[in-house]
């Protein structure tokens, strides 16, 4: 570790860059429960770094553990206090209403529990760490439905239209990088705001006469009896897979078709030797003209 942290040292010189050693940390991160050395030297700047166990790191409080239960009980705490101070203004009778105090939780309480949410979450799994959490949104849960304490936290949910935290936390995911028209984000995006396919792909009308690789025929229909599709791949006169599928009656004709037509370019994708061209055959052509109208972004 000294060595490596030698050659960041050397790098920071030759940048005009330094490293405050009195604000540097060292943490031991491990979750062996066997007795060993636990103390490690290592130096900045000539200088031993003061070893801890626990540091926060923007916004949140790891341990050498990995327990996060500094985090959570920082995250208590604080909505806590926020909760017990609205609570003067939040009478059943009088003060602020349940929209203002719903609009509260949304807006500020919750954005405190779910930060950094996707690097803690696990630790929900804990009934302990589970209670505490569950406790806040219960704290403002009755603030809000105006309730007695004795009305149970999945109740209050349920007459407040809040989504129980525990469930919130666990549907946290990681910023996942999307790139669209040259631009990075790191949110989930509305479906209008999607890179629309006219713009990646050209649609183009094969004719049967033409030699392919492989030959794939779609259908999608709706009866009396159900919704379903399938697919039929070929290979010349060889046939080489087939795949049908059922979907909820309350769906459309059209997306049979167009769930169909996705079907078979994942099938395609997973075949070996499929060679250098291939054409689907699909009779919906509402789906091929919505493909190239980029002024379409739902394919309801």
């Amino acid at each position: 570790m000294n060595l490596e942290l030698t050659k960041v040292q050397k790098w920071a010189q030759n940048n005009r860059l330094i490293f405050n050693e009195n604000k540097s940390k060292v943490m031991l991160l491990t979750r062996r429960k066997r007795k060993e050395k636990k103390e490690i030297v290592v130096y900045i700047n000539n200088k031993k770094l003061n070893q801890v166990n626990q540091i926060r790191y923007l916004g949140i409080f790891f341990d050498n553990k990995l327990t996060f239960r500094k985090h959570v009980n920082q995250i208590e705490e604080k909505c806590t206090k926020l909760i017990i101070s609205l609570a003067r203004s939040a009478k059943i009778t009088w003060g602020l209403k349940h929209q203002a105090l719903k609009t509260i939780y949304t807006r500020a309480i919750l954005p405190i529990i779910l930060y950094g949410a996707p690097i803690w979450k696990d630790v929900m799994r804990r009934s302990c760490y589970k209670a505490k959490i569950v406790r806040i949104q219960r704290l403002i849960n009755i603030k809000i439905a105006k309730a007695c304490r004795t009305v149970s936290n999945e109740a209050l949910c349920v007459i407040t239209g809040l989504v129980p935290i525990n469930l919130k936390i666990e549907a946290t995911k990681l910023h996942e990088m999307t790139k669209a028209e040259g631009t990075m984000y790191d949110r989930a995006m509305d479906i209008r705001n999607w890179v629309h396919p006219s713009k990646h792909i050209t649609v183009i009308e094969g004719q049967e006469k033409n030699t392919h690789s492989l030959q794939v025929y779609t259908d999608g229909s709706k009866n009396e009896e159900g919704v379903g599709s399938g697919i039929a791949v070929f290979a010349g006169t060889n046939l080489r897979t087939t795949q049908m599928y059922r979907l909820n009656g309350c769906c459309t004709n059209n997306q049979a078709e167009q769930l169909v037509i996705l079907k078979a370019l994942e099938c395609i994708q997973n075949l070996k030797d499929v060679g250098k061209t291939i054409i689907v055959y699909t009779d919906s052509r509402i789906t091929l003209q919505l493909l190239t109208n980029h002024k379409r972004h739902t394919f309801n």
